[in-house]
């Protein structure tokens, strides 16, 4: 017999408890998988596989509502996963998925599911390529009982594998060989169709509860989540629901017109025409100056140090400056380079290399933007802040820099880095807020004469954009993000 509902649940003195859950059914506000197999379908296997899921999710629903949810299952997994290479099934699923389920998580539901300290079970109908990086390493499940995918020489045939879809009776069955038939202190299962239906791996759990839709409570906090969530990659910002993908199918050729537009007005117009111009397509920029970003030394550029938003911060900078300014890079693709409207110096990641040819830019009386963490962040974080820029600078004036899209991210790491630039301008409405802090006089020279370490200056500037941001400071670094997403230290890229 089950047990009441989860507000019920006693979460007191279950340390050694172990726990068995649903994941769809339970930890999931939605358990609708279709979302989830359409950003597998575009970032693995690109536009016209997308398409063609989108065109099948007629079908899927019909399927659903007729109550044959396994083989609307079946349809998708074939149509999003046939013929891609399993290496890019796990890259989507390590580097993208995990923010949407995390987005997705019930913080009731995680409560009662994270009170229990013992071994943590998740029965799951999506296929365990796709849900199991993010069990296992955000939300420290010991086990995924979940859908096994055929596959052949490296690739995804589509079609389940001989245990078929985890979901009713087999659900139970490989619960039971997980476990070799040990019961489980907790069960957390869904009511939607029945718990008899639907939940029968609660019948090896000594405590069963159901988990109604309208219990599950709000999406999980930010500060609530067990491991921050602070590196994810692919293009689109919002859960592609079957509406929400017509919807961005349909904006697309717009979007790339009014790229095109932004990218003109951007590269033709004076600077006091070109914010108006920006405006009027549907671009939102607003700057705040809190001290003075006028030159104290005409011999002498000034330097402003920004967080990194997107791949445009430089061009921001120059636009809200009204004035020209000198871009510094390390991995600009060639089309970003002709693409932009300001001037750029290409780095080596040669420390003293580098450093000189920054000098010497300085020198010249040209204004240099710097962004020393290296690469883009998406989350209210700030990466580790490379000392060089105080080494080799007069002037400092850290500039909070913030970037909003509403449809598509302007980053990527395994996408096409060239069109950076082109996806955040297809935003319907594109947002960056700037603010230029109080200026910093000769940090070269204080560093230089010894009185003040280069790290200190950089962890202060760090610590003074994050504030005006309100993000967080982190020590991490481009490498690491690198090793998160893409499984390599990014060096080649």
């Amino acid at each position: 017999m089950l047990s009441p509902p989860t507000p019920t649940f006693f979460h007191g003195g279950r340390e050694s408890h172990t726990i068995a859950s649903s994941f769809e059914e339970s930890l999931l506000l939605s358990h609708s998988h279709f979302p989830y197999f359409m950003l597998l379908a575009l970032e693995a296997g690109g536009p016209l596989r997308s398409l063609l899921l989108l065109f099948a999710s007629p079908i899927v629903r019909s399927l659903e509502f007729l109550g044959h949810g396994t083989l609307a299952l079946r349809l998708m997994i074939f149509v999003s996963m046939v013929g891609l290479n399993v290496a890019d099934i796990k890259a989507v699923a390590r580097a993208t998925l995990p923010r949407f389920y995390y987005e997705n998580l019930g913080e009731r539901t995680y409560r009662a599911f994270s009170a229990c300290g013992g071994k943590r079970y998740v029965v799951a109908s999506t296929p365990s390529i796709m849900v199991e990086p993010f069990l296992r390493e955000y939300l420290g499940v010991d086990l995924v009982v979940a859908t096994g995918i055929r596959t052949f020489r490296g690739y995804c045939l589509g079609l389940v594998d001989s245990r078929g879809v985890v979901d009713g009776e087999s659900g139970l069955e490989a619960l039971r060989l997980a476990t070799d038939g040990e019961m489980v202190e907790v069960g957390l299962g869904g009511s939607g169709g029945g718990a008899r239906e639907h939940q029968p791996f609660m019948l090896l759990c000594r405590e069963r509860y159901v988990v109604p839709s309208e219990d599950k409570g709000p999406p999980l906090q930010r500060d609530h989540r067990p491991k921050p969530l602070i590196f994810h990659d692919g293009r689109l910002v919002a859960l592609p629901t079957p509406s929400d993908a017509m919807a961005v199918f349909l904006w697309a050729p717009v979007g790339l017109l009014l790229a095109v537009v932004r990218l003109l007005v951007g590269r033709i117009l004076p600077y006091n025409m070109g914010l108006m111009a920006a405006a009027l397509t549907g671009m939102n920029i607003r700057a705040r100056f809190r001290g003075t970003c006028h030159h104290t030394c005409e011999a002498r550029g000034t330097m402003y140090v920004c967080a990194h938003r997107t791949l445009m911060d430089p061009v921001i900078v120059s636009a809200t400056l009204q004035r020209r300014v000198t871009a510094v890079t390390y991995s600009l693709s060639r089309v970003s380079e002709a693409l932009s409207p300001i001037l750029t110096v290409r780095l080596t990641r040669d420390r003293l290399l580098d450093g000189e040819r920054m000098k010497h830019t300085l020198a010249r009386g040209q204004d240099l933007v710097v962004c020393p963490e290296g690469t883009t962040c998406r989350e209210p974080y700030l990466l580790r802040f490379s000392p060089l820029f105080a080494e080799v600078a007069g002037d400092v004036v850290p500039v909070a820099i913030d970037a909003r899209g509403s449809m598509f991210y302007g980053t990527t790491v395994r996408g096409h880095k060239g069109l950076d630039s082109i996806f955040f301008l297809m935003n319907p409405w594109p947002s960056y807020t700037v603010e230029f802090l109080d200026r910093l006089v000769d940090v070269g020279g204080r560093v230089e004469r010894g009185e003040v370490p280069s790290c200190e200056v950089a962890n202060r500037v760090q610590g003074e954009i994050g504030r005006a941001l309100g993000f967080a400071g982190m020590n991490l670094t481009r490498r690491d993000k690198y090793r998160v997403l893409a499984g390599n230290d990014g060096c080649a890229s």
